[in-house]
Parts: structure tokens; sequence; C-alpha cells
């Protein structure tokens, strides 16, 4: 084998490590966990499927790209619940780190371009980053609704936590927002999240 194919294979084998960080989310039906390979596989499937709902069009094997890689730093930096405010303080440092060394796995051309996918998904500028955005605020959401609102409840998250991470969602597709508005006042009606102001971390 020449080098870059066993630079190629390495990346491929880190990438398993993936499949051992789990996250704050459980399975549909009330089920373990899920990881965060799981999460980017589903993610990106229901990209595919809800493209037509973006608020821009989408170059939609960007937008799965996205989702696949986006937490790919996790395997060193750890998952960081959404509504963990102390973790949250350090992300982006510990995920920095992260990026470098595993991206740097790759050969130099190939690094490069998945950095470019990577920190466009942080900045969330484009209309591809942000319909991204928004299927990792909508996958979670559909899952945490599927279990009766039980992650909510586990993890203390009121309805002001909820609607404030949905902002992105609403930036990369109103009708999702939507729909994740009906989701919400429906759990809220039924006591699975609290409607109170979001606490003072």
């Amino acid at each position: 084998m020449d080098e870059r194919i066993k630079k190629q294979i390495a990346f491929s084998l880190e990438l398993d490590k993936e499949k051992n960080v789990f996250r704050q989310t459980s399975l549909s039906g009330h089920g373990r966990k899920e990881n965060d390979a799981e999460h980017a596989w589903h993610m990106a499937i229901m990209a595919y499927l809800l493209q037509e709902y973006a608020n821009a069009p989408v170059d939609v094997a960007r937008v799965m790209l996205m989702c696949l890689i986006h937490d790919v730093v996790e395997i060193d930096a750890g998952d960081t619940y959404a509504y963990d405010s102390e973790g949250l303080e350090t992300q982006k440092a510990r995920e920095d780190a992260a990026k470098e060394r595993i991206f740097s796995l790759l050969p130099d051309d190939q690094k490069a371009d998945l950095i470019s996918v990577f920190d466009e998904f942080e900045a969330n500028e484009t209309a591809e980053a942000k319909f991204a955005h928004a299927m990792d605020n909508f996958q979670p959401l559909l899952l945490n609704h599927s279990n009766g609102g039980s992650d909510w409840r586990e993890h203390d998250v009121h309805a002001g936590h909820v609607y404030g991470r949905q902002q992105k969602t609403r930036e990369g597709s109103e009708y999702l927002y939507e729909i994740t508005d009906t989701i919400l006042k429906e759990n809220i009606q039924k006591g699975s999240l609290p409607d109170r102001p979001a606490r003072e971390d």
C-alpha cells in the first residue's frame, strides 16, 4: 500500500471510535442512549429526506457530509450535552485540538477539504450549514418526543432551554421549526417539558 491509502485507512479506522461516544439522547421507544455515529447517520438520512423544506436550495451531498463529520471531534473531546453550560465553556478549545489531531491522519488535501466542511458547519453561515444545524436539532427532538420527553426530564431541561436552541432550526427551515413548535407545545401541555424560564446557570 502506498502512503496515501495508509492514511485514508487510518482515518477510517479512527472513525470507528465514534461508535463508542454516547450521547444524552435515548433511542426511540425508551432504548439505550444513542452514540455519535448513529446520530450522524440518522441526521444525514434525514437531510436527504427533508431537503425540500430547507429555507433555501442546498447541495444536499454537502449537507450530508457535514452531518456525518460534525461530531468526529468528540472522539477526543467527548460529547458535550446541549444544555450543559459548564461543558459548553470549554467545548471549542477541546474540539479545536481534536479537529487538528484527527483530520491530520488524512492526506493533506483531504484534511483541508474535511476541515473546510467542518468549519463551514461550525460557522453556520451558508444555507447548507444552517440546514445541517436544523437536522442536528430536529433529530434529537424527534427522539425526545418519541420517549415522552424522558431525556428532558432526566436533565431538568425547561422549555426556555429548548426554544433557545431550536432557533437554529428556524434558520435552516421555517417549516421544520413550525413542526418543532407544535411538538414542544404538545410536550409542555403533557407535562413532559416544564414551561418555566430557563435556569440562570
